[in-house]
């Protein structure tokens, strides 16, 4: 049963066929580089491209637009204290906004940072600040349906500072719900590992809260010490070990712009917040705005209180679900459980004829487009180069938006893609120009299918 009722709609429309295959290879087969115009159901991403609420929009008629001293700055101080338990906050303009914030005042040259997988642009910030970002999740953490397969293997992040030092660890990450990892959720249980963990390395606790109040959620219904309790109290509780946060405001935040670094009010951290202060200043804008316009703020405040309550968040993390559950009728192999906020394809399984090194996820991305005007993201060995990750696509359902009549285009449309999978349509793809940062090279480069000798233009 819905939470809530339209009171405003988009007309969208489906190109036909033609269209679709001039816009793909003029995109260069690849999906960032289409125009929103000829997408018909775009799950590329949660973030930032959800629907805001009535209460939301109705608080962006009162925003501050003061440079300083913004009295919406406070309300959204006013929120994060209440729901995420944190004092002191630097607002950004989004998540990678705030990594640059924080990761520029933690980590340095030789460092490195182990997270239970780091996803593209934490990656990118920490290794553009001269550390090594290292992915710590648990051997074989996809296989089987695990509760919590999001988890950060600590056993790992010990033997790194073994290996390289305790001093060349500044700091232990985890990310919430775990994104690179099929959107798997971690477990308080390892919240508090990772904290015992990060002071036996005298390191920084950050978590990645992007996506707080969907791993609140699955922690209540699926830890036995959680049961029946709030998603509330269950999101304050598994952020309570933290030392800092990462925050996206465009995820759970239900925002579609900004975010925030938020650090424990603890004498301890007063270097690390005033180092991270002057970068937000320097990169941002003034400490109470960060890049934000004053009704941005407003809108954040109210949405991080609307992402825990109980009907909204049972809505969200059940129509995720049920995707998953259209394309698994349809013997489309995705990962179980399902994550909260996107539906994740094995590629390599649906494509088994496509190798590793021709990109069988970012294959089945253009063809989903191809076959359905459906968007969405490869997460695999396109996007990320020299990892072992599982060739993954993921689904990722913006917020409060679509319906089950788009739910049940993108089943169809896989079914589509696995009739010209059947036919030995589909080829795979090879890279014709990349930019130098390759944490970073699935937003912009230029791809052809196999045995394509022109190369295609992209926008």
């Amino acid at each position: 049963m819905k939470a809530y009722k339209s009171k405003v709609v988009s007309p969208i429309r489906l190109p036909d066929r033609e269209e679709r295959e001039a816009n793909l290879k003029q995109a260069g087969y690849n999906v960032f580089n289409l125009d929103s115009e000829g997408v018909f159901v775009d799950l590329l991403t949660d973030s930032g491209t959800g629907t805001m609420s009535e209460s939301q929009w109705a608080a962006m008629m009162v925003g501050d637009e003061a440079y300083a001293g913004s009295e919406s700055f406070d309300r959204l101080r006013e929120a994060v204290s209440d729901v995420m338990g944190f004092e002191r906050i630097l607002p950004a303009h989004q998540g990678r906004g705030a990594e640059n914030v924080l990761y520029g005042a933690l980590v340095e040259d030789g460092d490195y940072v182990p997270n239970n997988t780091h996803f593209d642009t934490t990656r990118a910030h920490i290794a553009n600040n001269g550390a090594k970002p290292v992915d710590c999740p648990h051997e074989g953490a996809l296989d089987g349906d695990r509760a919590f397969a999001g988890d950060l293997d600590v056993e790992r992040v010990r033997e790194l500072a073994d290996e390289v030092g305790e001093e060349r660890i500044p700091a232990v990450l985890l990310t919430i719900t775990n994104n690179s990892l099929a959107g798997q959720p971690v477990s308080v249980e390892n919240v508090r590992e990772a904290r015992e963990v990060a002071d036996e390395l005298d390191a920084t606790f950050v978590i990645d809260a992007c996506r707080f109040a969907e791993n609140a959620y699955f922690v209540r219904e699926r830890e036995d010490e959680f049961a029946g309790e709030s998603v509330a109290d269950v999101a304050r509780e598994q952020l309570s070990y933290a030392d800092a946060l990462v925050m996206s405001g465009k995820k759970d935040g239900l925002a579609n712009v900004g975010g925030f670094v938020a650090l424990r009010d603890d004498p301890d951290l007063d270097d690390v917040h005033a180092e991270a202060r002057e970068r937000a200043i320097l990169y941002e804008g003034f400490t109470t705005y960060g890049g934000m316009a004053g009704r941005d703020l407003e809108a954040m405040a109210v949405g991080l209180r609307e992402a825990v309550e109980e009907s909204y968040i049972a809505d969200r993390v059940g129509q995720v679900q049920r995707l998953g559950d259209l394309l698994a009728e349809r013997d489309v192999p995705v990962q179980r459980p399902t994550g909260g906020h996107a539906v994740y394809v094995n590629a390599a399984e649906f494509l088994p004829d496509v190798p590793r090194e021709q990109f069988p996820g970012q294959a089945l991305v253009c063809d989903l487009y191809r076959e359905g005007a459906v968007r969405g993201v490869e997460l695999g060995s396109f996007a990320f180069p020299d990892t072992d990750r599982p060739e993954l696509v993921r689904l990722s359902l913006p917020r409060r938006t679509y319906g089950a009549d788009h739910l049940e285009h993108v089943a169809e449309t896989f079914e589509k893609v696995a009739e010209r999978r059947d036919a030995g349509d589909i080829s795979g793809l090879e890279i014709v120009e990349e930019p130098e940062m390759a944490e970073l090279r699935h937003f912009s480069a230029e791809l052809r299918p196999v045995g394509e000798k022109e190369a295609p233009t992209a926008n």
